[in-house]
């Protein structure tokens, strides 16, 4: 007999989602954190109500393609040649440093010897913070009227470049956590051949979708076409080449992100049929696999250690970036603490990690408690920053722009 369960499971995790959601907003927390609390709370660490089925699995694995496609098409290519250098440099300081230092972190706790698969496990730990979540960061600087600013304008456009760098990352060590049998040098042409073929169906997408844009641009088959393209190009991705399938998203967003006619409205849908079902299925399903009854006195002080290696790596990273780049102490130290929060992205290669067998189980709380903690001290960071010698905030905006 055909069971239903997945029903009232689909339906308890739509509304306490929102519930939590709202609840978290209330207090100026991110709705992200309210869905991973739902699924914690309902999860096997409380009161039991929902745990993992294959389709939640399938469900969610929608959810992360869709959010990294979204995130692709949100990509501003043209925000990027506007801070060039500068914003390519505090990217890759902003990489590398988090990798190290959180990768170190993983290692002073967990490694007992020395091998490939240790040192592949602990660089993705440190891939898991690489990545800059910048809605948080986006929005203080909106309220402190710094968005238009040099620094928020390097900010943007620096995450962009970020969360680019650490796709590719994610790329080559998922690829070499999971090749046991086939050598690196092999992956690394895997990889290679992957960008190629995205670069050449890149080129004829971008065409073809053009020419449709202007016939259909804010036609309802537009958007079922780009996730259709989506969704092939994260087939392509694992089946062809043995690329993570978000990578695929990912690089399908940025191929549409220049239709200047239609962008915003396929975004758009994107969104509202993300966030409708598949979005709030992830989130919940991290706190679902968020297992509070296995977590040691050790996993609570790696947490620990990792938070302020976490904080700290993207601060030196960044900061030194922007220095270098002839900002400002001021404005370098405020372009480090923005880059600071972690989100969205950090999880799902978190998980990403997991289904490749790259992240132990047992560590999987550590890194959500500390992905929620940076997200929330971002903001508080960010205006101490910004704040003078006399404890006031100084804005790059005229009378003539309040007025505007």
């Amino acid at each position: 007999m055909e069971s239903y369960e997945f029903l009232l499971s689909l339906a308890i995790i739509l509304l306490s989602t929102k519930v939590f959601g709202l609840i978290t907003e209330k207090v100026h927390l991110p709705q992200v954190v309210g869905a991973i609390l739902a699924g914690v709370i309902l999860g096997p660490s409380c009161f039991g109500l929902l745990e993992q089925s294959d389709f939640l699995t399938k469900a969610s694995e929608i959810g992360v393609i869709m959010l990294m496609f979204i995130a692709g098409l949100d990509t501003d290519l043209q925000e990027i040649k506007k801070t060039g250098p500068a914003a390519c440099l505090i990217a890759v300081l902003g990489v590398f440093v988090p990798i190290v230092m959180c990768g170190g972190v993983y290692w002073l706790f967990f490694a007992d010897r020395w091998d490939f698969t240790t040192v592949i496990r602990a660089v993705f730990v440190g891939v898991v913070f690489a990545a800059t979540s910048v809605s948080i960061t986006v929005e203080t600087l909106n309220e402190m009227g710094k968005l238009k600013s040099r620094v928020g304008t390097t900010l943007l456009s620096a995450a962009i470049i970020d969360d680019i760098i650490g796709i590719v990352v994610l790329s080559i060590v998922s690829g070499l956590g999971g090749a046991n049998t086939v050598s690196p040098l092999r992956v690394i042409a895997q990889i290679l051949l992957f960008f190629l073929f995205t670069v050449i169906v890149g080129f004829a997408a971008y065409y073809i979708f053009k020419l449709i844009s202007k016939r259909h641009g804010r036609s309802r088959r537009i958007a079922v076409w780009a996730l259709a393209f989506c969704f092939i190009m994260s087939y392509c991705a694992e089946k062809f080449f043995g690329v993570a399938d978000i990578t695929g998203a990912f690089f399908a967003g940025v191929i549409l992100c220049n239709l200047s006619k239609s962008r915003q409205f396929v975004a758009k849908k994107m969104t509202v049929a993300s966030y409708m079902v598949f979005t709030p299925i992830f989130f919940a399903g991290i706190g679902i696999k968020t297992d509070l009854r296995k977590i040691t006195g050790e996993i609570i002080i790696f947490a620990a250690v990792l938070l302020v290696a976490a904080v700290i790596s993207k601060i030196i990273g960044c900061s030194i970036a922007a220095k270098i780049s002839g900002m400002s102490r001021r404005e370098s130290l405020s372009v480090g603490v923005g880059m600071v929060a972690r989100g969205e992205v950090a999880l799902m290669v978190a998980q990403k990690g997991i289904d490749a067998g790259c992240i132990a189980p047992g560590i999987f709380p550590a890194i959500v408690f500390v992905v929620i903690i940076a997200a929330l001290l971002t903001p508080g960071l960010l205006k101490l920053s910004f704040r003078d010698s006399k404890g006031k905030h100084t804005l790059d905006i005229t009378a003539k722009e309040i007025t505007d």
